[in-house]
Parts: structure tokens; C-alpha cells; sequence
């Protein structure tokens, strides 16, 4: 490499411009050219790491780790481990070796007690008719004094995603939560041991009262994870189509009477006028009666006869107007794999 530099130059070319053809410096250069003689190249080549000479062992860091999850330092942080061995006599690595080893097995991150708690999904349900899997939720109204709101409380059928229950109140508890649940459970004449519940884990969800009224019906309670508001979307789904209603007050209620009209009118709206999408665009109270599956046979006739009719105006498979038969809640990949199986064979 340094020949062909010097011929470049001999032939005109500058140092600085022949070096930077062949990606080197010119105090590279130089420094090869050192005592009058050519050094070797010494360069560290593409992809090449040197290891640090201070680098732990294996043995060495599964020692660290061993020794930090020894049942009397699983709790400590490494600046408390390592004085404690020093005052033991033993000496067996730098604390941040300790942070750096722990920190690569994700070990160092809340420790012992300080861990995060783990909470495991919810139990997946599933639905194959109305009043099997009802879920419930609570959600503010705002009101014209600042700070203050009104709590409406909604119960829906998952299967239907019919507004089973409703009130508005004051105050938000659990006593309120069993007089609404007990009176949708007569109103809609559930059986016995045929209904789960799931809510979140809010204190009115999980007073003592609305579980006492749960055992007494014989209704299974199922919660969400704490601060996943995903464990239970279909409410969550409800109160959004709530609040992004048309008719939606743009002002904030002025009394409670005023809300409850208002979300009366809602209720008749959602459930016998609103075609949901998820439902195939019937609304929840046709499919919670079961005149959703006419209805859908109806619509795939018409497509059928209509692509008889004009076969040159569709280029695949007529809109699926089939009806669902499960509805899950909070389902996991077996869950929802059994489902589907079940479904094709039905």
C-alpha cells in the first residue's frame, strides 16, 4: 500500500488525496513509515472486538449471580452485597460488575419485594346465547359544578351487546352496583349457575355487598388485571360510543334527572336502532331475541340472487352475512383456535 502512495505522488498525485483512495489517514502513514521502515498493518479489521483483559469469566458471572440469589441477598441491592462480603473476607467482584452482570440477566430491576407483582390474564369466557357473560363497567358524567360528577353505571350481554341495566347515581358503590345487577337479573329472568359477571377491580366491582349478591344468585364474578383496561373491552367499547354519540350533551348535566333521561334515550337508541358492526350491522336487541339469524339468511339470499343475476359485477365471494355463534371474552390463542374449530363443525 505505501508503494503504491509513493508512485501516486511520484506521479503527481497529493499525499492527502492517494491516502484517502485507500481509506487510510496520512499520520497512518506516517506512522508506518516510523524509523525508516514499514510497520505491518495494525489495524483492527471489520467485525474484529478485542476482549477486554479485565474481563469476567463464566465461572465468574454465574458466581455473581449465584451469590446475589442466595436467599440473604435476593433482597439487596449490590452496593449493600458487596460491603457485606468484604467484611466476610471475600472479594469477588467490583459493585458495578455486580449491576452490570445482574442487569444483563434483567435481574437488577426491583428486587425482593420491590418486584413488580405479576398478574395473570383473566379466565377466557365465552358466550353461545344471551345472559351467559354479561360485563359491566362504571363511567363519569360530567355535571355544571366543576369537580363534582354523576357515575352511570352499565351492564351489557357480551353475546348481544345489549344494554341489560343501567342507573345513574351520585355516589359510586357497590350497594348501588347489587340493586342495578339484582334488578337485571329478574328483569331478564336468568337461570341459576348460568351467568358469569366481569367487571374490573374498582371497589364497587368487588364490595362485599355485590359479591354477597353474586353468591346469592349463583352468578361466577371475573375480573380484569388491575390498570388493563383491555381485560374488559366490551364496556369500554360501550362508553366510547357513548360519549362519541351525536347527541351527546356538549354542555355537562345540570341535574341528575337530565342524565337519566338522557341516557334512557341512549339505551333506546344502542339497543333497538343502532345496527352494531361487530353484530353484522343488526342491532343488539335483535340478536339478544334471536331474530338476527333471519335476518342474515335474508341478507344472504338477496346477495346470492343479486350475483346470479349480475355475476359480472362481483369478482369473488358475495359479503358474509353469516351468523356468529361465540362471542369470547379475554380469549387466548388455544382459546380462540378451539372456537373457530367449533364453529366449522357446527
Amino acid at each position: 500500500m505505501t508503494a503504491c502512495i509513493d508512485e501516486a505522488c511520484a506521479a503527481g498525485a497529493r499525499v492527502t488525496e492517494a491516502c484517502r483512495v485507500v481509506a487510510i489517514s496520512p499520520r497512518t502513514l506516517q506512522r508506518w513509515r516510523e524509523a525508516g521502515e514499514v510497520k505491518a498493518d495494525g489495524r483492527q479489521q471489520a467485525g474484529q472486538q478485542r476482549a477486554p483483559a479485565n474481563k469476567l469469566t463464566e465461572d465468574e458471572r454465574r458466581q455473581i449471580l449465584a451469590i446475589a440469589n442466595e436467599p440473604e441477598f435476593a433482597r439487596m441491592p449490590p452496593s449493600q452485597i458487596v460491603p457485606i462480603l468484604a467484611d466476610r473476607g471475600r472479594y469477588i467482584a467490583s459493585e458495578s460488575s455486580f449491576y452490570r452482570v445482574l442487569r444483563e440477566a434483567d435481574q437488577l430491576a426491583h428486587r425482593g419485594k420491590a418486584k413488580a407483582p405479576r398478574h395473570h390474564r383473566p379466565t377466557p369466557l365465552q358466550a353461545s346465547a344471551a345472559n351467559q357473560l354479561w360485563s359491566w363497567d362504571i363511567t363519569y358524567l360530567a355535571t355544571t359544578v366543576k369537580g363534582c360528577f354523576f357515575y352511570l353505571y352499565l351492564i351489557m350481554d357480551v353475546y348481544s351487546r345489549k344494554i341489560v341495566g343501567w342507573e345513574v347515581f351520585e355516589t359510586e358503590s357497590a350497594e348501588h352496583a347489587a340493586t342495578i345487577f339484582h334488578k337485571a337479573h329478574l328483569r331478564e329472568g336468568v337461570g341459576a349457575d348460568s351467568l358469569a359477571l366481569h367487571s374490573d377491580n374498582g371497589s364497587p366491582m368487588k364490595g362485599a355487598t355485590m359479591l354477597a349478591t353474586l353468591q346469592r344468585l349463583g352468578v361466577m364474578p371475573s375480573f380484569s388485571r388491575p390498570s388493563v383496561s383491555n381485560d374488559n373491552p366490551y364496556s369500554e367499547a360501550l362508553f366510547k360510543t357513548l360519549k362519541y354519540h351525536p347527541g351527546f350533551p356538549d354542555k355537562p348535566f345540570d341535574s341528575l334527572q337530565q342524565a337519566r333521561e338522557w341516557v334512557a334515550g341512549f339505551q333506546h337508541w344502542y339497543n333497538e336502532i343502532h345496527r352494531h358492526s361487530a353484530l353484522k350491522f343488526v342491532t343488539p336487541g335483535q340478536r339478544h331475541r334471536g331474530e338476527d339469524i333471519a335476518i342474515l339468511e335474508q341478507r344472504n339470499i338477496l346477495y346470492a340472487t343479486a350475483k346470479v343475476q349480475r355475476p359480472e359485477r362481483w369478482s369473488g365471494p358475495s359479503r358474509n352475512w353469516e351468523h356468529e355463534n361465540i362471542v369470547f371474552l379475554n380469549p387466548n390463542k388455544s382459546t380462540e383456535k378451539e372456537g373457530k374449530l367449533k364453529v366449522k363443525a357446527a
